[in-house]
């Protein structure tokens, strides 16, 4: 029996898709793909409904073990808050670089982010979403590098954020530095270069919490309107 009919027959999403055609981006950059091969692993990336159907196509290159996501959720390690920023910093990267050659990639949700990520862009752009993400470690560099092409990395509110990029008829957005973080956030640095080309930086809340602040301001608003009802009972009792 082979390794692929040990694999479950779940549904495909299509970040697993992305995962995949990112391992296959960085291989036909490092040579290992020529380029007949990676447009016909990629076409039967995008047109896979299994893991079973993703597995082959990553299976003889080097980072085909981190190509497809765990069945399983991932657990706290032991002695480790499961919640807040503390909860969030240790465990093992999910990947170390993201390279957008005349194409695109992007990173988001529940992914843990290494000690040192490179992105790399060339007639392309990626985008880092680290709203959701756990940390290898509290300390975090992002080296950027953009030829003629984009980078932009998405923080949550509270993140320290330092920037020392280089831009040579481009740039490295510094509007998100000196914000005033939470104690215990991990630290993310941005360095590299942009040529003809630019790294951006921006800060947004998670979905989760723009719906706790909806609901907030739903409940305030209900008890102002319960609030006026009482007062104007109170003055009708005293006319009575």
């Amino acid at each position: 029996m082979t390794s692929d009919e040990h694999l479950p027959e779940l549904r495909a999403s299509d970040a697993d898709r992305e995962r995949v055609a990112d391992v296959l981006r960085d291989a036909l950059a490092e040579g290992r793909l020529a380029m007949d091969e990676f447009e016909e692993r990629l076409e039967e990336a995008y047109r896979a409904k299994t893991y079973a159907q993703l597995a082959p196509l990553t299976r003889d290159l080097p980072a085909a073990g981190a190509a497809l996501p765990e069945v399983a959720p991932r657990a706290a390690a032991p002695g480790r808050p499961a919640s807040g920023w503390a909860g969030r910093i240790g465990g093992e990267a999910t990947t170390r670089r993201g390279i957008a050659i005349m194409s695109g990639f992007q990173r988001k949700g529940g992914w843990t982010v290494p000690r040192r990520f490179t992105m790399f862009s060339f007639w392309g752009g990626g985008e880092l979403d680290l709203r959701e993400a756990d940390f290898e470690t509290a300390e975090v560099e992002i080296r950027c590098i953009s030829i003629m092409g984009g980078a932009n990395v998405v923080l949550p509110p509270d993140m320290a954020l330092e920037v020392r990029g280089i831009g040579i008829m481009g740039g490295f957005d510094h509007s998100q530095t000196g914000v005033p973080h939470t104690p215990g956030t991990p630290r993310v640095t941005l360095t590299g270069f942009a040529f003809w080309g630019g790294v951006g930086t921006s800060r947004k809340k998670t979905r989760a919490a723009r719906r706790a602040e909806a609901e907030a301001a739903r409940e305030q608003r209900r008890l102002a309107r319960e609030e006026r009802r009482l007062t104007r009972e109170q003055r009708r009792k005293r006319l009575e």
